[in-house]
Formats: C-alpha cells, structure tokens, sequence
C-alpha cells in the first residue's frame, strides 16, 4: 500500500492527520457512487447501506470487546468528544465537576465547559505523566468521573491506563479517554476505560467519521433529534462512504501495527539521536511513549523561521496541536508540565506514520541540520 504523496513532500504531521489510504478511499468512494441510496430509507438499496454501518459497528464491538449499540458514529474527533461528555451530563444532572488531566484536546475542555462541568486538573512534571497520587487525592476527597486521555498528541506520552482504572473503580466512578492517537498506533486494552473516543482522520480513513463509545445504552441521550439514526443517539445520515473506510484502514493498520511500530521505533531513535546532536532536547524522552511521536525543544528562537525553511526544503512538521499551531500560542501541556512560554514556543512535533520512510527521515534530518546550525 503506497501513499499518494510525491517525493517532493516529506511529511511529518501524522498526529495532525494521517494522509489517506488511496486504494481504500478510490474504492469506497466507487461503491458510495453505485450505492448512494440513504440508509435510513426502506428499499433494499437504503438496507443494503444501513447494513455496512452495522457491519462496520459489529466490526469495532469484536475489536474493543465492547456493546454494539453503544458506538456511535458522528463527523469528527471534536463531535465524538462532545458525545462523551454530553452523556456524562446525562447520567449525572448535578454533578459539578469532573477530575480532568491537563494533557486533553481542546474540544474536551471545551466540551466539559459547555456542559458546565468544572474541570479539576490533575497534578503533573516534566515526566508528561499525571500524578496518580494527585488524582487518588482528588477521588478520596470528592469521588468524582476521570476523563485522561491514553496518549498526548504532542508530547506522544502514554498515561498509566490501568493504574487509573484501578483508582476510579476502587472509588466507584468512571473513566473516560480520548483515544485519538492511540487508536491503531499501539495495541490498546480498551475494557479499562468506560467510555472513548477515536477518529478515520487520524489513521488514513479521510474526514468524516469518528467513533463514541457510551458507557451504556441510554434512549435518553441523543446529542441531536429529528431522526432515529445511531440508535436515536445522533439524529442526521450516516456517512456511509466514511464509516466504511474507517472500517477498511482500521483492518489494515491492526493487521500491520507490529511491523509499523518496529520501524517506527528506529525512526524514532535516528530523529532524536541527532536532533540531541545538534543541542535540542526531547520533551519527556524517558516517559513512555508512541513509537511515532518526537516533541522537540530547538536551541534557535527563529522558530517561525525553521518551520518555513522546512516548508521550504519540501518537509512539513508542526508545533503542536493543529487546533492550535496556526495560532502559534505556547502549548497548555507543556506550561503544565513546567515549561516557560519561552520554552514552549520554541518547541517542534515531528510525528511519522504508516508511509514514512528510510528516505523521508534522512531527508528531514539533513533540514533539520541545516536549519539549526543556519539559525544558531
């Protein structure tokens, strides 16, 4: 399976989306063009359609070991956070606050704010992991939902999932995650989280579908009415032709994810190896995490400069979330982990992925190289 990228673009910002898989996406769009009917409507042709997003529903269950009827499927990582935690607020009306780590997506703590839920930040160092002692604390003197995320999407560090879980079920509560760069990246036990989500863009699978998995089946909860699509939990149609690629690349990434990960380890070790080299520092090298992932402080203030001298030489990295890189603010995680702003600023992502290869990395290491020593 090739990428459709040309040799003149070297790309590095898989967290942000991971380019498609051609041959997947060209296929499912010839099917969507043969078989466009709605699956919400009552011929066999509409049948047929609603019978491939239950496939692909029956698929995620076998892989997650979860319930079918709790996953739903909606347009984006931010859409699917925002299910999450509309249905903590259904299930509980009156609760005030919610023990969140200091690692989420935007949309999370967007998500907890629209839904008037405080969140109580969980401790944290440089380590990029959360203080399971700060958070037994914070479940003792008010038990309360955990939502933590299993992997930063710019630092790339694993949080301790079944620490957490050990925590938030000796206490009776729930633990929710967003799985976004988790998902098909490294194997996942997903029955220590009560509640995740992940999305088709950051694996291969183009916009346009994303995965909720409710801690149960509640008729009550639909983030939008009008329709009974989704088990009635979000009215509006199906994209078909999204949720059947999300389905055809999640198979091909679980299948490959042992031989992926390999290489992307020594990836990993090359980048860092010589990014040190040349006086950079790896924000939580000793923590775990993703094999595909490298957060780097650059010893250059010029860091506008860098990323369009990259941009330049054909490569493309980022600084960070792409929610927030555009902005060019200091990243929340890194001021959390005890970083200045100064710092923060100065920090670049490099995250590589399924097409990445031997070629691409040596060509960023040479830009990397020349940048730096340009800029010093």
């Amino acid at each position: 399976m090739k990428s459709h990228l040309t040799n003149d673009l070297k790309y590095f910002d898989y967290n942000a989306t991971h380019p498609p898989f051609p041959e997947i996406l060209e296929t499912c769009l010839a099917d969507y063009l043969e078989g466009f009917y709605n699956p919400s409507g009552i011929t066999r042709y509409s049948l047929k359609n609603q019978g491939k997003i239950e496939q692909t529903r029956k698929y995620f269950a076998s892989v997650t070991k979860g319930q079918e009827k709790q996953f739903v499927f909606s347009s984006t990582g931010t859409e699917a956070n925002y299910l999450l935690i509309q249905s903590l607020r259904v299930q509980f009306p009156n609760l005030e606050s919610v023990i969140v780590s200091p690692f989420e997506h935007s949309s999370m703590y967007a998500a907890l704010e629209t839904y008037q839920f405080k969140s109580d930040l969980i401790a944290t160092d440089k380590s990029g992991i959360i203080h399971l002692n700060d958070l037994e604390k914070k479940l003792k003197e008010n038990p309360r939902p955990v939502v933590c995320l299993y992997a930063g999407n710019e630092t790339g560090v694993i949080q301790p999932a079944k620490e957490i879980q050990n925590l938030t079920k000796a206490y009776g509560q729930l633990f929710y995650s967003d799985l976004m760069q988790g998902f098909c990246k490294v194997p996942l036990f997903y029955s220590l989280f009560d509640g995740f989500t992940f999305s088709g863009h950051k694996i291969g699978a183009g916009m346009g579908a994303a995965v909720t998995y409710l801690p149960k089946a509640d008729a009550n909860f639909r983030v939008f009415g009008g329709g009974n699509q989704e088990n009635e939990h979000r009215a509006g149609t199906e994209n078909t032709f999204a949720i059947e690629c999300l389905r055809q690349v999640s198979e091909i990434q679980l299948s490959q994810l042992e031989d992926k990960n390999k290489r992307l380890y020594e990836f990993q070790s090359l980048i860092e190896k010589k990014a040190e080299s040349l006086g950079c520092q790896v924000i939580a090298k000793s923590s775990p995490r993703l094999p595909n992932t490298s957060f780097l402080l650059l010893p250059i203030q010029s860091v506008d400069f860098f990323l369009l001298g990259m941009e330049e030489k054909g490569i493309l990295v980022s600084t960070g979330s792409s929610c927030k890189s555009r902005a060019r603010e200091a990243s929340k995680s890194l001021l959390y982990m005890g970083y200045s702003e100064e710092e923060a600023l100065r920090c670049i992502r490099i995250s590589t992925g399924f097409f990445t290869t031997k070629e691409d990395v040596d060509a960023l290491l040479i830009a990397i190289q020349d940048l730096i020593q340009k800029f010093k």
